[in-house]
C-alpha cells in the first residue's frame, strides 16, 4: 500500500536543494505539500511574514511554489490558522501519520518546530526534522578553539571558509506522485490594501531567484568595484530570494565564478548574523553590549516619523528612504546611512529603525535585520566603532558622486548639481533658485546640523563609556 506524508514548507519556498522534500520522497510514495499561514485568509497574524512588504513578497512566492509543483504532478495545500492545529487536520484527513519540515535556524522559528511537534506527537504523528538548507552551514556550528561563539567577523570567516560543504545543490524532483484525492486547500493569499507593489521590481519564486542568480553571476567579477555605488546594478539582489528560502547559499557559491571572494564573504557575514543570533537570542529587543541599556536615546517622534518618510532633508538618506518605500528594498550602502543618521546623529533608538525595516524590507529576517542595526548603533557585537558616525554629504559625494540616486528618488532636487545635490544645505541662495528650491517649502532642511548632531552624539557613546560594567559582563 503506497505511503504517505506531509511537507510542511516554511521558509524554504523552492524544489531544487530542498533537504526536506527530498527526504520526504525518500521516505514515502506520495507526498502532500503544505504551507501553514498563522491567523486567518482575512486577518492574518502579526507573525514575520505576515508585514506589509513580506506578505505581499511571499502571496507571490507561494503562487509560484504552487506552479511549480503543479508542473511535477503535485500542488500547494495552503491552510490558515495555528500551524499545530492545520497541520494535525490535515493529517487526519489524508490518513497520515508524518510530518517531513526543515529544521529552522532562527530562535523563534524553532520554538514554533518544538511545541508543533509536541502537539502533533500527543496526536500520535511525528514531526520528522531534516537539517535545512537556508545556511551554508547550521548556526552555531561554527565555533571558537575554545567551543563558543565567535564575537568577531573575520576570524569567523576563515573558519567558515574552511567548513563549507563540497557537495552539489540537489536536483529539483521532475515528478511527484499525487494523491488519489488531494486535501482541500484555502485559497492562496492575495494583495492586501496598503501592500507595497512589488511586481515593477520583483519576480518572487524559485524561477524568480534562479534568474536573479544568472544575471548576477554574468557580473559578478565587477561586484567588489561596483557593490557600494547605489546609482549602479551592482548588488547581487538575491537577499529576499534567500530569505525565502527560494535559494540556498550553497546554490550561489556552485553558481559563482572564480574571483567572487568578496561576495562570498557578504554571504558569511550572513550566517555571522544568524551565529549570533543563536548564541543571543534576544539580539532583537536587547543590546548585545551591556552598556548600551543605558544609553540616553531620544524620544523623537517627530524626527523618527520623518526619517520614515524620507523627508529628513538629508539627501543620501531620504532617497534610500523612498527607494524603499517603493520597492521594499534599499542599496545596503545607503541603509548604513540612513541607519547612522537615525541612531547617531538622531540619536533614536536603533530599535525604532530595526521594527520599521522589518515591517517595510522584503529581505527582512530576525537575524541580520537586528544584527545590522545593531553594528550601526555600535551596540551589536563586531560593532561599528561608536565614533565611527556617517556623515551622508560625504557618503553621497564618494558614493554618489554625479548624484544619479539622488535624483532618481529625490526628483525635487534634480535641478541641483553635484555638490550641491549631495548637501543643499550649503547651496549659494542664488543656486538654489535657479533650481527652484527654497528649503523649507520644496524639500525641508535638516532639523539638526551634522557638526553639532555628531557632538551630542559623541557625548552621549561617552557618558555610557564611563558607566560601562566591569569587562567581561557584556552579553557575549
Amino acid at each position: 500500500m503506497p505511503t504517505t506524508t506531509v511537507v510542511w514548507f516554511r521558509r524554504d519556498l523552492r524544489l531544487a536543494d530542498n533537504p526536506n522534500l527530498n527526504a520526504a520522497l525518500a521516505a514515502a510514495d506520495r507526498v502532500v505539500p503544505v504551507f501553514v499561514i498563522d491567523g486567518s485568509a482575512t486577518a492574518p497574524s502579526d507573525a514575520p511574514g505576515s508585514s506589509t512588504a513580506s506578505f505581499a513578497w511571499r502571496a507571490q512566492s507561494l503562487a509560484a511554489l504552487d506552479k511549480t509543483l503543479r508542473a511535477a504532478g503535485s500542488q500547494l495545500v495552503v491552510r490558515y490558522g495555528d500551524p499545530a492545529t492545520m497541520l494535525a487536520e490535515l493529517c487526519e484527513q489524508s490518513g497520515v501519520r508524518s510530518v517531513h519540515c526543515a529544521t529552522a535556524s532562527d530562535p523563534a522559528a524553532v520554538r514554533e518546530a518544538t511545541r508543533v511537534c509536541e502537539q502533533l506527537a500527543i496526536a500520535g504523528i511525528s514531526l520528522v526534522m531534516v537539517p535545512g538548507a537556508e545556511l551554508a552551514l547550521p548556526a552555531g556550528s561554527v565555533r571558537t578553539a575554545a567551543d563558543s561563539s565567535y564575537r568577531v567577523f573575520t576570524p569567523f570567516y576563515r573558519t567558515w571558509r574552511t567548513m563549507l560543504p563540497s557537495a552539489a545543490p540537489l536536483p529539483a524532483p521532475q515528478q511527484m506522485a499525487p494523491l488519489p484525492v488531494m486535501p482541500e486547500s484555502d485559497p492562496l493569499p492575495a494583495a492586501r490594501s496598503g501592500d507595497v507593489d512589488i511586481s515593477a521590481h520583483w519576480q518572487p519564486g524559485e524561477a524568480g531567484a534562479m534568474s536573479r542568480l544568472k544575471q548576477f553571476t554574468d557580473r559578478a567579477a565587477a561586484y567588489e568595484a561596483l557593490h557600494d555605488l547605489p546609482a549602479v546594478d551592482g548588488t547581487s539582489m538575491l537577499s529576499p530570494h534567500l530569505a525565502f528560502g527560494e535559494i540556498t547559499p550553497r546554490q550561489v557559491i556552485h553558481a559563482l565564478p572564480d574571483g567572487s571572494e568578496a561576495f562570498i564573504r557578504q554571504l558569511a557575514w550572513r550566517e555571522f548574523a544568524y551565529s549570533t543570533l543563536a548564541a543571543f537570542p534576544s539580539m532583537g529587543v536587547a543590546p548585545l553590549r551591556a552598556e548600551f541599556a543605558r544609553m540616553p536615546w531620544i524620544d523623537d517622534a517627530e524626527g523618527l516619523n520623518a526619517w520614515k518618510a524620507g523627508m529628513t532633508g538629508v539627501p543620501l538618506v531620504d532617497a534610500g528612504m523612498r527607494q524603499l518605500a517603493s520597492t521594499g528594498w534599499m542599496h545596503n550602502r545607503v541603509r548604513m546611512v540612513a541607519a547612522s543618521w537615525l541612531t547617531k546623529n538622531l540619536l533614536i533608538d536603533w530599535r525604532e529603525g530595526e521594527r520599521h525595516f522589518l515591517e517595510t524590507l522584503v529581505d527582512a529576517d530576525a537575524a541580520q535585520n537586528a544584527f545590522n542595526w545593531q553594528w550601526v548603533a555600535g551596540s551589536g557585537s563586531d560593532a561599528a566603532p561608536y565614533f565611527r558616525i556617517m556623515n551622508p554629504a560625504v557618503q553621497a559625494s564618494r558614493f554618489d558622486p554625479d548624484g544619479t540616486y539622488i535624483r532618481t528618488w529625490v526628483p525635487e532636487l534634480a535641478r541641483l548639481a553635484a555638490p550641491w545635490i549631495q548637501k543643499p544645505w550649503d547651496a549659494p541662495g542664488d543656486v538654489l533658485r535657479e533650481a527652484g528650491i527654497t528649503l523649507g517649502r520644496q524639500y525641508p532642511a535638516p532639523s539638526i546640523e551634522l557638526g553639532s548632531s555628531r557632538g551630542r552624539a559623541l557625548s552621549a557613546f561617552a557618558s555610557i563609556r564611563r558607566s560601562a560594567e566591569p569587562a567581561g559582563e557584556s552579553r557575549l
